[in-house]
């Protein structure tokens, strides 16, 4: 049983899909826009979600010591200050004034992309929502 599972394992060790997830979300905030497997891409899309939100967090907290500990929780997870400082000063605007004040998702689409030749694994098309 699968009882309070929240995430999967992607067949990978936690230390390298956590690195994965890092590196594909950073990947998906610097080109709006990734192709990968429709599993990772499912997984993607929550752990990208996620940043966001603390993004939007941060721009709308009412104190600087709110506003800092969301931040903090995006750099633990964004390596590239150019891409952080993209998600706060752009992306968290553009879905702060899209999104009503209390959404908390629903910033990425994943579309079904055919095969993949090699293996014929099912592909999909990331992207943020415009």
């Amino acid at each position: 049983m699968r009882h309070k599972v929240r995430s999967r394992t992607l067949g990978r060790q936690t230390g390298h899909r956590f690195a994965m997830l890092r590196n594909m979300a950073t990947s998906l905030l610097r080109h709006e826009q990734i192709v990968t497997t429709v599993t990772r891409a499912r997984e993607v899309a929550r752990f990208t979600d996620e940043l966001i939100s603390w993004a939007r967090r941060a721009k709308n907290a009412s104190e600087p010591a709110e506003a800092l500990a969301y931040k903090r929780r995006v750099f633990r997870h964004i390596k590239d200050r150019d891409v952080a400082q993209d998600l706060f000063e752009n992306l968290a605007v553009r879905f702060s004034d899209k999104h009503g004040e209390n959404k908390c998702g629903g910033y990425t689409r994943v579309l079904h992309n055919g095969f993949r030749k090699g293996d014929g694994a099912p592909l999909a098309v990331i992207q943020l929502v415009r």
